[in-house]
């Protein structure tokens, strides 16, 4: 008795919905995918604008007229005699300069170009022995200027690189 099996076939409705669900599955996924490829790039974009800033040196930006009220980084030797620490008011205000002001006379040191800086947080505790200064914020119309960060780059008697010291402003 030879029995006739027949292959079970899949009704053409339902071989139909599984291949919608399948290919609903995958436009949905792409359109996941390219939305956060979107995102990420949207974020870099504007954190590369907003954070930003040019870099120079003290005689650059006093030569620039129309950095004022821009976001700029800028590198100097820390002027010795020059700090004024306010505690009370949580501001530190000194000025740096392009030369180094170790052996200079102080007649010489009256005319280089000097840079005021004004750091509204607390005075980092190596601020004595401070060698150079990077700092970043913007040039205010009375040409002092604002610092928003201060990175110190401080000698040290027994590395040859110089330490670093990191400081947020407070306002």
């Amino acid at each position: 008795m030879a029995q006739d099996i027949q292959s079970a076939s899949i009704p053409i409705q339902l071989r139909e919905q599984a291949a919608s669900r399948y290919n609903m599955r995958f436009i949905v996924g792409g359109i996941l995918l390219l939305a956060f490829v979107g995102f990420l790039g949207f974020q870099m974009v504007r954190a590369t604008t907003t954070t930003g800033a040019y870099f120079m040196t003290v005689n650059e930006l006093l030569a620039e007229p129309n950095i004022q009220g821009q976001r700029v980084r800028v590198n100097g030797n820390v002027v010795p005699g020059t700090e004024d620490w306010n505690a009370q008011d949580i501001t530190l205000k000194f000025s740096i300069s392009d030369e180094t002001m170790e052996n200079v006379a102080v007649s010489q040191a009256v005319n280089a170009k000097q840079l005021p800086i004004v750091f509204y947080g607390p005075r980092p505790d190596n601020f004595q022995r401070a060698a150079s200064a990077i700092i970043e914020g913007e040039l205010l119309p009375d040409g002092t200027f604002q610092a928003d960060t201060l990175l110190l780059k401080c000698p040290s008697r027994y590395e040859e690189e110089p330490s670093e010291v990191f400081a947020q402003s407070t306002r």
